[in-house]
């Protein structure tokens, strides 16, 4: 009888672990933590948004949404973490415009800095950024880089998913309008909402402004200045949201999703990444 029981107790404890437990953070119990740990190889993903106009017809907080579908329609597949909504990033251009959530720069290095120090402190050792605004890219290579002023015992990682050129050429042809006009908010913005939440979209407002480069700035490509964006595009918005279709956005999210499954894997199974780290700073000249 008690070797039954024994049994019992045994494969009541592998069910209970077999159970599939939520990714998002927020919906994890703190009895869920440790196998949250275990089943994601202490990874987790940091996803990055922002709160800013999106043209007429497209919400303002698009970015966040297309990252945190991206997570969790990835993590279906291969388990890690999603910490909550992150809507805090570089977003200075759009100051102007109502909706904009634009905190001092200092303070948006620091939380990011802090929020990171707290997911490892809660026993992540890996923490995939994955973004959703294009102002943010170099303010988060800038971050991770600066992880090399002083040790620590976890690793970050960017992921950019560079697509192959079949997958490039099958976007290309589900596009209606000019890529290279297509910056912000435009045809592919809209088409990723449109997929992921059409309820979203205000179709017959998308005509009310103009997404067209007013060209009011006449500097050399050799030129770098930060009011170049205001001054081509003062509405925010640059591109023709009205082109925006169901199908081009499910090719841009099912790729991205593939490319991030892909992705979480690869930190998942990587060893090398912070053995690197702690080399390198026993070697820092003190």
């Amino acid at each position: 009888m008690k070797n039954i029981i024994l049994i019992f107790t045994f494969l009541y404890g592998v069910n209970l672990f077999c159970q599939d437990i939520p990714a998002k953070w927020e919906e994890l119990t703190a009895s869920d933590w440790v196998q949250a740990l275990e089943k994601s190889n202490k990874t987790c993903i940091l996803p990055l948004g922002i709160l800013e106009k999106h043209g007429p017809g497209v919400p303002i907080g698009s970015d966040l949404i297309r990252v945190r579908n991206w997570a969790s329609k990835a993590t279906n597949e291969e388990y890690a973490v999603i910490f909550p909504d992150y809507f805090v990033g570089q977003i200075n251009e759009a100051r102007h415009e109502y909706g904009t959530f634009s905190l001092p720069n200092k303070l948006v290095m620091e939380l990011l800095e802090e929020t990171t120090k707290e997911i490892a402190r809660n026993g992540f050792d890996k923490i995939i950024i994955i973004n959703g605004h294009g102002g943010n890219p170099q303010m988060i290579r800038y971050f991770i880089q600066n992880q090399l002023n002083e040790k620590k015992d976890y690793a970050v990682y960017f992921f950019e998913p560079n697509f192959s050129e079949e997958i490039k050429n099958e976007i290309l042809s589900a596009r209606k309008t000019d890529p290279s006009k297509d910056q912000h908010a435009g045809e592919r913005e809209a088409s990723e909402i449109l997929y992921l939440r059409p309820d979203l979209v205000k179709l017959d407002r998308v005509n009310n402004e103009s997404g067209e480069n007013l060209k009011r700035l006449n500097l050399s490509n050799n030129l770098y200045t930060g009011i170049w964006w205001y001054s081509s595009y003062p509405n925010h918005y640059a591109g023709d949201q009205s082109f925006g279709s169901n199908r081009l956005g499910k090719i841009i999210t099912e790729n991205t999703v593939s490319y991030l499954v892909d992705a979480i894997r690869e930190v998942k199974n990587d060893s090398v990444t912070i053995r690197m780290q702690n080399k390198f700073f026993d070697e820092v000249k003190q």
